[in-house]
């Protein structure tokens, strides 16, 4: 019998052996529209989260408690967090930016044993009343005085350790014990908790060596806290802009091309409205990143005009690379924007977005579209290629469950036995993505919306086939198709948001010439009803995931026949 031997923290182990004064972590700060670093290499990364880990043991803090983690991206996020990971302690990472009832929530389900966070977090905590029924330990992480005091937490800088010679001994787990919960942004649902196992991290990593070809001595532009923490885990060092991560549209462009060029960042992470603001700012300061060699977007798909505005600012031969996934398994298959840029035209004409072939290790299917609960995979079940049915998906980087969510478990997970006999296997559970899409008969993966936006009327219609063709349209922004009830029957109806400048007077015309799309393709024939939205109800991180549910309610109310 094998002895456990997982940890994250065994890979930042390596790089604090092999690379120790190599840079680990650079934290931008800008006050004042001056600029400034926090710095640190592998070596102290490493002893900083092994004394922290002492100091948490020594406060009561032990293997197998679930910790939330509300601390703003800093020097302090990356060693409270490794310092978890190596205490064996259960790191909960939610997105600020859900909203306090879903935060709420999240802490009920999740109940932790501990609370980290900054002098803000803790506020909110005791006045929201977060975690109060669960929470034994309480640690404040910077702030000043009077934050610290109002806090109501034990300031984490603060706690005794008792001396101890030699590094810290890292927990060891086995691959299939729980390493983090991490929520997903309730974007497009009520947030859940995915649980994260070792060997999850572990897939992810090897990923991001084999795959996107990632190697030790890079430097990262990281705009995304949990992609961060996988810097240091392959040797690569995470650059951290001063920026809200929750709220990348806001986020300043100069900040960022000041910090990769002051680090010269070799790659990118960014999620799709992140790309277009950085493109734009590009743009009009014909402004150029030469050290970037890769750029990796996900989150939501990427338009092919903003990944074209943004690729104006690399060298040629750099790829804008379109990651599918989700927080439940990610990564699962990748585009290079070369290749994106020839399905153009497949796209324009409703044929669903590309998101490239399975990484390796990998497998993709696609089921029949249905709500029902599917207990076991049998290959029967797989639609023939081109056929659009519900994206399933099997790898190891796929989660096998929702933390205390036995319900949406069950409706998003089917058990594969295929692979039981083989002891090593992580791949005994397939994820049911909550998309809809086809495979075509390359093997590629073209994606064609989520499951829940579909419209079933006289015939069943995708939101992503259909709105792309009306989005072909030059005075149209986006479009957003939604159910109404027409006369007691389910209708389709499409909202319309236009480009700046363009006035509701040509409105006649516009929908004339809606139309007439409409009629032009087999698949958007039968939408003739049609809404201009002043402004689509957008989530904040990503701009770009459309909240059709509210859409739907607002055009019930709108239409009149």
């Amino acid at each position: 019998m094998t002895k456990p031997s997982a940890n994250i923290c065994r890979h930042l182990q390596h790089a604090a052996t092999h690379t120790p004064k190599e840079l680990a972590v650079a934290v931008q700060t800008a006050k004042s529209s001056s600029l400034s670093y926090q710095e640190i290499n592998f070596l102290d990364l490493h002893f900083q989260s092994d004394d922290i880990a002492y100091r948490l043991n020594d406060y009561g803090i032990k293997a197998g408690m679930k910790a939330v983690l509300m601390v703003t991206p800093s020097i302090d996020f990356f060693v409270l967090t490794f310092a978890l990971f190596k205490a064996g302690v259960i790191p909960i990472l939610v997105d600020p930016g859900m909203g306090v009832k879903n935060l709420k929530q999240c802490f009920e389900e999740a109940k932790p044993d501990v609370f980290i966070g900054i002098p803000k977090a803790h506020i909110a905590r005791r006045v929201l009343g977060w975690g109060k029924s669960s929470v034994t330990h309480y640690l404040n992480v910077g702030g000043s005085r009077l934050q610290r005091w109002l806090s109501g937490a034990k300031s984490i800088d603060q706690l005794p350790k008792e001396s101890v010679a030699g590094s810290y001994p890292m927990q060891l787990l086995e691959r299939d014990e729980i390493a983090a919960i991490l929520f997903t942004s309730g974007s497009t649902g009520t947030p859940k908790g995915v649980v994260y196992s070792h060997g999850m991290f572990e897939a992810q990593i090897q990923a991001l060596k084999h795959d996107y070809g990632i190697t030790p001595g890079e430097r990262d532009l990281a705009t995304f806290p949990l992609f961060s923490l996988f810097g240091p885990a392959l040797g690569m060092a995470s650059i951290v802009p001063a920026m809200d991560a929750s709220k990348p549209i806001t986020a300043n462009p100069d900040y960022l091309f000041a910090a990769i060029e002051k680090y010269q960042c070799s790659n990118m992470f960014v999620n799709p409205a992140l790309l277009e603001r950085l493109g734009q700012a590009g743009e009009q300061t014909n402004h150029k990143l030469t050290s970037v060699k890769r750029v990796i977007s996900a989150g939501a798909p990427a338009t092919i005009s903003s990944i074209k505005l943004f690729s104006q600012m690399l060298t040629p031969s750099v790829e804008v690379l379109n990651s599918y996934g989700a927080t439940e398994s990610l990564p699962i298959s990748m585009m290079p924007s070369s290749a994106l840029f020839d399905t153009t035209q497949a796209t324009d004409n409703g044929k669903g977005i590309c998101v490239g072939h399975p990484i390796e290790g990998v497998d993709i299917a696609i089921i029949d579209i249905t709500e029902e609960v599917i207990n076991q995979w049998d290959e029967s079940l797989t639609l023939n290629h081109g056929e659009i049915g519900e994206i399933v998906v099997k790898g190891p980087m796929v989660s096998s469950s929702y933390y205390h969510r036995d319900s949406a478990t069950a409706a998003a997970k089917i058990s594969d036995s295929a692979d039981a006999e083989n002891k090593n296997s992580q791949n005994l559970v397939r994820h049911r993505m909550g998309d809809v899409g086809y495979l075509d008969t390359e093997g590629k993966l073209w994606m064609c919306g989520r499951k829940a936006h579909r419209v079933d009327s006289d015939k069943r219609y995708f939101s992503i086939p259909c709105e792309r063709v009306f989005n072909t349209h030059p005075q149209i922004k986006r479009s957003a198709l939604v159910a109404i009830e027409v006369n007691g029957e389910t209708a389709p109806l499409l909202c319309v948001e236009l480009k700046k400048g363009i006035v509701c007077s040509t409105s006649k015309m516009l929908y004339q010439e809606l139309l007439e799309i409409a009629d032009k393709y087999e698949h958007t024939k039968g939408i003739h009803r049609f809404l201009i939205h002043p402004d689509f109800p957008v989530d904040v991180r990503h701009n770009a995931k459309i909240f059709r549910e509210k859409l739907s309610v607002w055009a019930q109310k709108q239409w009149k026949e």
